[in-house]
């Protein structure tokens, strides 16, 4: 087996063989996967990715290997781990698109490897990645080794390191006169971004099942391998209490999101996550913001005053807004200090811009977005404005005594509504269930409304202040065992493609398509690598170095290789 594990490798060092990832990944970037309310855009967009990912496949020399665009399961609309499809709702269909049609011409692909003398059985071996990625979507360019554009990082980086893997394993095969022992279950799947619906289709097909007993699951790991996954659910929380500024509670009621969030981050101790990956992410208030977690990094407010503007009511407005900020990155650091290694300039240029124009003043807050898993290398506008809020809802009465007139708080370029909507994500480890998790998100954002109703001295009832629901991604934290013979055959390959020091074996900090697999089979091993650094996914300069994606290659080549075995 080593001499094949050195043929494979040293396919991966062949002239042109990096430029062949290039082109690849260059080619399904182009092809925008982002969710659509017309799911028929959504439809053609993933047929023409797995149109390009069908013809590489077609030319692996696999002896009776087979292909199949398997349809997503409608009825997967009955299991609790389903995705509401909030992504179709429009003004003609605000309730969105049923499940029977969403998925009516659509489904994954999948490509079956037989085993010696044509073998399937409950042994095989798969691996997962998915085709879709979060919006706004931005084309891909090519810059010094490194492929830039959405989904290049996140997951289409893992699509191409799956085909290329395929391809030198099937061509090592061939050229030894060998076979592997176990069949592979290979599944290229769609909207893992909105949920995870596409692979729990697969998770629940019992037929699917029969043909494997370990997956890897390649996404972003900075090619580490992790047999656990931290969970995470994403919020949405209505806010709606007659008679009450909806902006000024918005600001307590993340207020009490992050507390909770630090709670469960304290009571987190586990020892595949000894770094505690317990992150609050707040991704949409209003019309701000793109994908729940997705940071959100621009957001702005008003103050509008009914009195008069002076020096001192400029003055008052600014101190407070000050204060806010000092609070702000005593708690959070000031990312006016990072340096971002894409660009070379500060994460964030300044905090805000504060203007005045007809006795209402505009102050513009800036951060830097990204994915949740990386809010403490960002920086979250939606949290800072909060502060900013608490702060001068704090000082309104200064500020109207000074101005000598009303002072009003609201969210910048939105139309005076009776509910104001938040989106975000909170993140936990297997210390906690994700139904308790959901109880104290519910519960903190309840807290908030109390907070601010006795601060204002309102005698509004806070119950049903805040509405809390989780129609959207809610995936349970799981942990594998690192002493499983998969996670010992993915530590050998590691170490042959040269990316295994000895390290710690940890969890992965972020949650995706494993948990629907470990959470379903709990005996089974679910695995967690890929190429690319969370830091980069879901932000303005989403990249993967094509080096790292070489890397990768090899070592899921020399994965299969371990894992399947050879045929006597």
């Amino acid at each position: 087996m080593q001499t094949m594990i050195n043929d494979i490798l040293a396919k991966t060092r062949e002239p042109g063989f990096a430029d062949s990832l290039k082109d690849l990944l260059m080619e399904i970037c182009e092809i925008d996967t982002t969710p659509r309310a017309d799911v028929s855009i959504m439809r053609d967009a993933e047929s023409a990715v797995f149109d390009i990912l069908e013809r590489r496949l077609d030319a692996c020399p696999f002896p009776g290997a087979r292909r199949e665009r398997r349809k997503v399961n409608p009825e997967i609309a009955q299991h609790p781990a389903y995705s509401q499809l909030h992504f179709t709702k429009t003004d003609e269909k605000p309730e969105g698109v049923p499940p029977e049609e969403a998925y009516a011409e659509r489904g994954n692909l999948l490509y079956f490897v037989p085993g010696a003398d044509g073998y399937e059985g409950a042994d095989g071996v798969a691996l997962n990645a998915h085709i879709d990625v979060v919006k706004p979507f931005m084309p891909p360019r090519y810059e010094d080794g490194i492929v830039y554009g959405r989904g290049s990082c996140d997951d289409k980086g893992a699509i191409v390191a799956m085909i290329a893997a395929l391809t030198i394993l099937s061509q090592t095969l061939e050229q030894h006169g060998k076979s592997l022992k176990k069949n592979l279950v290979n599944m290229f799947v769609i909207e893992e971004e909105t949920g995870g619906n596409g692979s729990l289709s697969l998770a629940l097909d019992r037929e699917l099942k029969q043909l494997f007993n370990s997956i890897l699951v390649l996404e972003c790991t900075g090619n580490e391998v992790h047999p656990a996954n931290r969970g995470a659910i994403w919020y949405r929380a209505d806010l709606h209490c007659e008679g009450v500024n909806l902006f000024e509670l918005f600001a307590y009621v993340i207020e009490q999101f992050e507390q909770e969030g630090r709670a469960i981050k304290a009571e987190s101790r586990h020892s595949l996550f000894p770094q505690r990956p317990v992150q609050t992410c707040h991704g949409i208030v209003g019309h701000y913001g793109e994908h729940p977690s997705r940071i959100c990094g621009e957001v702005a407010f008003t103050i509008a005053l009914d009195g008069e503007v002076t020096e001192k009511t400029e003055a008052c407005i600014t101190d407070a807004i000050e204060s806010a900020l000092a609070e702000y990155l005593a708690v959070y650091g000031d990312k006016t200090k990072d340096i971002d290694p894409t660009t070379q300039k500060p994460k964030v240029d300044h905090h805000y811009d504060l203007a005045c124009e007809n006795g209402v003043f505009r102050c513009d807050v800036h951060g830097s977005t990204g994915h949740m898993g990386s809010i403490l290398e960002n920086d979250g506008a939606i949290t800072k404005m909060a502060c900013f809020a608490r702060a001068l809802v704090r000082s309104k009465a200064k500020i109207a005594e000074l101005s000598g007139g009303a002072v009003t708080l609201a969210l910048a370029d939105e139309e005076p509504a009776q509910v104001l909507t938040l989106e975000g994500g909170q993140g936990f480890v297997p210390t906690h269930t994700i139904e308790d998790v959901m109880e104290r998100v519910a519960i903190a954002g309840q807290r908030g409304a109390e907070n601010y109703l006795r601060i204002i001295g309102c005698d509004a009832k806070s119950d049903g202040a805040v509405e809390v629901t989780y129609d959207k991604l809610h995936n349970a934290a799981f942990d594998g065992d690192p002493d499983s013979p998969a996670m010992h055959n993915a530590i050998a390959a590691a170490k042959n493609a040269g990316m295994w020091k000895d390290q710690e074996i940890m969890g992965w900090t972020v949650s995706c398509d494993s948990r629907l697999f470990a959470t379903e089979y709990p005996d089974m091993s679910v695995l967690t690598s890929g190429a690319g650094h969370l830091m980069y996914a879901h932000g303005d300069a989403e990249q993967l170095r094509i080096d790292e994606l070489v890397t990768s290659v090899g070592f899921v080549a020399v994965y299969l290789l371990r894992e399947a075995g050879l045929a006597e």
